[in-house]
């Protein structure tokens, strides 16, 4: 791998760990649904120039349908279910919980598509799982506000679960579409989702310049360059070593959490974390275990 790819793959996973940062900040004073409405319009005023200008306006046609279910799984709800979870819980913590997409996608491949899982993949499973558990439990143990700690959990799983459906979709319903086709179109239909809901839960008191300005670096970085950033990655590198970059996430997410906002990050979410991501890893088949040596027999 060239050292300007491997910058490339840190780059992603650092804007992306930095999404959480600009969601903590502008989700108070927007509301979840506002912001989503708003994500989503800047995002698509960005992105469908890109999108024409490289000729792809037949290829985002031919596949509407298909990209509209995109824009509500991948787009429109994730983004409400992560801006509803910053409301209550931190930046590091959303990281982490949202690195469970891959546990969500080949539970749902299994399930949905038929996709066998080996034993070693179905520890990862049991292992990733068990990490969100002992996170989620650690973080209702320390707080007061228990239900609204555990609705905030839930939200992020709920958006990770929807992820790693919409994977699956794609690849069985949209693998010859292109992939800055979906990622545009889906903004789009996003907005289209998103635009009455945003006019009628518009906050009374209009947010401050700090609020916009996460919001606008929220679309502008994290929404539209890095999608082209990681596209670009995928055809250079393939799918399956540019999603690498993932595992990253929640490193960044908790760093930018710590650093910008004086979060905190204890012992334990460091070992539900490192957890959640070796049971990713298994379940991915990013890691493989060797296997167990049987004992030679004697002959007799």
């Amino acid at each position: 791998m060239r050292r300007s790819d491997m910058l490339s793959l840190v780059l992603v996973a650092a804007i992306w760990g930095a999404s959480y940062l600009f969601i903590r900040v502008a989700a108070p004073e927007f509301g979840p649904l506002a912001m989503a409405g708003v994500r989503a319009l800047l995002a698509s005023l960005l992105m469908l120039p890109l999108l024409l200008w490289r000729g792809l306006g037949a290829d985002l046609l031919q596949h509407w349908k298909g990209i509209a279910l995109v824009g509500l799984t991948n787009v429109a709800l994730p983004f409400v279910f992560f801006n509803y979870a910053a409301l209550s819980i931190s930046a590091g913590l959303s990281s982490i919980l949202s690195s469970t997409t891959p546990l969500f996608a080949a539970l749902i491949g299994a399930l949905w598509l038929g996709e066998t899982l080996s034993r070693l993949r179905m520890a990862g499973l049991a292992i990733g799982f068990a990490g969100v558990f002992l996170l989620v439990a650690d973080k209702l143990h320390m707080q007061h506000g228990m239900l609204a700690t555990l609705l905030a959990a839930l939200a992020c799983l709920g958006a990770t679960l929807l992820y790693g459906f919409t994977g699956n979709f794609m690849r069985k319903h949209l693998s010859t579409a292109g992939p800055m086709t979906i990622a545009a179109g889906s903004q789009f239909f996003a907005l289209a989702y998103l635009a009455l809901p945003t006019a009628f839960t518009w906050p009374a008191q209009q947010p401050s310049l700090h609020a916009w300005g996460a919001l606008l670096a929220l679309a502008a970085l994290c929404t539209t360059f890095a999608y082209v950033l990681f596209y670009g990655l995928i055809a250079r590198l393939g799918a399956s070593r540019a999603m690498s970059s993932l595992f990253m996430i929640p490193a960044f997410g908790v760093l930018w959490g710590t650093l910008f906002l004086n979060e905190q990050f204890t012992l334990k979410m460091a070992l539900s974390c490192a957890v959640i991501l070796f049971g990713c890893a298994l379940t991915s088949g990013l890691l493989t275990l060797p296997p167990l040596q049987r004992p030679m027999q004697k002959p007799l």
